[in-house]
């Protein structure tokens, strides 16, 4: 029995780090491309697609440079993402240029051929969508009426599927839009966040999973105030507050 305990323990330790190694590989391109999505919540979208099905679909809603496309299409050969941002024109973006940029980023460690990229609104796929999907990234626009009919690409996941938001408690278009569609929902389960991105799990949440949303709102009220202390140029009070980027909260 003891040696059997002690293999297990080894044979997960030797998963542990070949997980590990491979977000590591996969980190050496991502981490050159431009974007808000830190390590640690790189990580989890990595992780997350590794622990799909064979096959899976992966919807991602906004890629800008491709940052978290990198890191869901870095995971799994077997995968496909689709990659839905129509890269208009105007705005800080970029439009078309954003948009090569994008593509550039994709070649480099050639994984062009895993993403399905559509230049549409997320809208405008959703009405039309027919396929299964596993795994949902929001990080659209951060306008609250954008990303209440982007969080609807949640009720497309099966039991257990995961729903992840970006800027999650950091933005007040998206934390509204998630008090507004989550919160009260029948089937989106709170599970945590890592910095601002929300996680969330396709199943019937209890009274302690909907009150674990509300407690997140002191951050987020802290967060907005980051905001307006860097809107104001008052970053060493921003500082004291124990934010240390220039951008914002993310």
């Amino acid at each position: 029995m003891i040696r059997s305990y002690e293999g297990s323990s080894l044979n997960t330790r030797v998963e542990d780090e070949g997980r590990a190694a491979a977000f590591e590989a996969a980190y050496a391109w991502i981490e050159p491309v431009g974007g808000w999505l830190t390590r640690d919540q790189a990580r989890v979208l990595f992780e997350a697609v590794r622990a799909l099905p064979h096959n899976s679909t992966v919807v991602e809603v906004g890629s800008h440079q491709g940052r978290s496309t990198l890191a869901l299409a870095l995971a799994r050969p077997d995968v496909t993402v689709v990659a839905i941002d129509p890269f208009e024109a105007g705005g800080r973006f970029g439009g078309p240029a954003t948009r090569q940029v994008f593509e550039d980023n994709l070649s480099r460690p050639r994984v062009r051929g895993r993403v399905e990229h559509l230049a549409l609104r997320s809208t405008q796929v959703l009405d039309a969508w027919d396929r299964p999907v596993h795994l949902v990234f929001v990080d659209g626009k951060h306008d609250v009426l954008s990303t209440l009919r982007d969080l609807q690409w949640g009720d497309r996941l099966p039991p257990g599927g995961r729903l992840l938001v970006h800027d999650g408690f950091s933005s007040i278009g998206v934390t509204l839009a998630l008090l507004l569609h989550a919160l009260p929902s029948p089937n989106l389960r709170y599970a945590g966040r890592v910095g601002s991105l929300a996680m969330f799990v396709r199943a019937r949440p209890s009274g302690q999973d909907r009150l674990a949303v509300l407690a997140e709102l002191p951050w987020f009220a802290r967060n907005v105030g980051i905001k307006v202390l860097l809107r104001l140029r008052l970053r060493p009070i921003a500082r004291l507050a124990g934010h240390h980027d220039r951008a914002d909260p993310y």
